[in-house]
């Protein structure tokens, strides 16, 4: 990155902190309520529907309604999309999904739509953007044995969401258009000391399963897709938690160019904070943070290719720093490392590259989403400052690299992107500037500047158009309610 931008956009920053330190008038952070009236409904935490939440419809049940509204407008230049294409696209994005809910001692019933669209875009549309008046979620929530000491053991089965840990290898994918869900059962297991997970399912939309791109029909499950695990988190260390997963992705289709076979991924990550310094010697106010996540990946199976191969991938993320918590504007630093493996030697018959699963890739491969976490490092870092009580501010700086010369460039969904062989591994900088203004827990509006500088990699790569750096716009806004 060029030291005169760097050097401008550091000014910029210096210049809006010091305005907005005057207007807030000697106070450690600046109150927002002059904008619209203390007594706004923007700061009520009071749901606009809120006679929906919860109402007793006979005895024994109540019921609970609302939904999620959400637009985004997108302004992107030269972005590594999925499909190949170049360019500058200006478009928007938006979201509605309703949900019921109906809830008893023993068992819960829910159901949730969504009707998604993008509109003014001149590219072709990704399978994360659109999915007109579908069913997003339709599940019961069964208690099946209270245990000794708060215990519980419950069964939920249909169609749903998975989240667990960072969000690494399995989410919910809640930054795409259309969120990301699969169907089938879950067996859960809760304690004091425990929460332990057992599931089977099957990936549903386009954004779970590249078989399942249904924008303007009923989603139904990929039959060619089993997705199984057990996830389980220890939550009595002092001042962190420890989770420890063995997940199962099941693939059997007839496509040479798709996933198949077997692949299972066995891992854990520690995350938590504690002061930085010991009680008789402590900095008030300061908080050390950290999130070490690794996993193996091993079994038999093709990766967009046409020959199945012993697996022997990994990866490694950790994201670590400092919370000031008694400063002005409470600022955090801290620095980000991942490590994706890639293939070494396409012709020795195993195969290297890590596959990412289900990520939530946005928050961690770069906001512009130009890479998936496939033959990746990542070294960065990152800073945060709260000015106001509802306003967050966010920068992070990324350095992109191969792992491996030898294997592909790995887009966000996964898929080899340009030549498969180059020597370079140098695939650029990102420079990812994020505002959130949280009026109320049921209200924020977002808005988000991101910067590419592609290397070598990428720009001698004879399988990518030749572009230029990429660059990207949004403006969102999400109102539950």
């Amino acid at each position: 990155m060029p030291a005169r931008r760097v050097v401008n956009l550091a000014l910029s920053l210096l210049i809006l902190g010091h305005l907005a330190a005057g207007r807030a008038a000697a106070q450690s952070t600046l109150d927002l309520s002059w904008v619209f009236g203390e007594d706004s409904w923007l700061y009520s935490d009071e749901p606009l529907l809120s006679g929906l939440k919860p109402q007793e419809l006979v005895e024994g049940w109540k019921y609970s309604a609302g939904a999620e509204f959400r637009h985004r407008y997108m302004d992107e230049r030269n972005r590594l999309r999925p499909l190949g294409e170049t360019a500058r696209d200006t478009y928007h994005l938006y979201r509605f999904a309703p949900w019921v809910e109906l809830k008893h001692e023993l068992v819960t019933l829910y159901v949730q739509g969504i009707d998604a669209e993008n509109f003014e875009e001149r590219l072709p549309p990704v399978a994360i953007d659109v999915n007109r008046t579908d069913l997003l979620q339709y599940y019961f929530d069964l208690n099946l044995l209270d245990l000794e000491e708060g215990g519980q053991l419950r069964l939920k089965g249909g169609r749903q969401f998975l989240l667990y840990g960072s969000q690494h290898l399995v989410s919910p994918l809640a930054w795409a258009n259309t969120y990301r869900n699969f169907e089938g059962l879950k067996l859960s297991y809760t304690d004091e000391f425990w929460s332990i997970d057992g599931f089977v399912v099957k990936p549903v939309n386009g954004a779970a399963s590249f078989l399942q791109f249904h924008p303007y029909s009923r989603d139904e499950w990929d039959s060619s897709q089993t997705f199984s695990g057990v996830y389980a988190t220890y939550k009595t260390l002092p001042h962190s938690t420890l989770d420890v997963y063995w997940l199962w992705l099941s693939e059997q289709n007839d496509l040479p160019t798709r996933l198949e076979g077997n692949r299972h991924t066995i891992g854990a990550r520690l995350a938590g904070k504690q002061p930085f310094f010991s009680e008789d010697a402590s900095l008030q106010g300061v908080q050390l943070t950290w999130d070490l996540e690794g996993a193996y990946q091993f079994g038999r199976d093709r990766v967009f290719s046409g020959t199945k191969l012993d697996v022997s991938a990994g990866f490694v993320s950790l994201l670590g720093g400092f919370e000031f918590t008694e400063l002005p504007w409470t600022p955090s630093l801290g620095g980000i490392f991942y490590w994706g493996s890639g293939d070494h030697d396409p012709t020795d018959g195993t195969n290297g590259t890590f596959t990412t699963l289900f990520p939530l890739g946005h928050a961690y491969w770069g906001q512009l989403d130009n890479f998936s976490g496939a033959n990746l490092q990542d070294f960065g870092v990152q800073a945060t400052v709260k000015p106001a009580k509802r306003l967050a501010l966010n920068a992070q700086y990324h350095f992109f690299n191969k792992d491996q010369a030898t294997d592909a460039i790995w887009n966000i969904a996964g898929a080899p992107l340009g030549n498969l062989v180059t020597p370079e591994t140098d695939l650029g900088q990102e420079l990812d500037l994020v505002a959130t203004l949280q009026f109320n827990k049921n209200l924020q509006v977002q808005a988000g500047y991101f910067w590419f500088w592609y290397g070598e990699a990428v720009s001698r790569n004879a399988g990518i158009a030749p572009r230029k750096d990429a660059q990207q716009f949004y403006l969102m806004t999400t109102w539950l309610f």
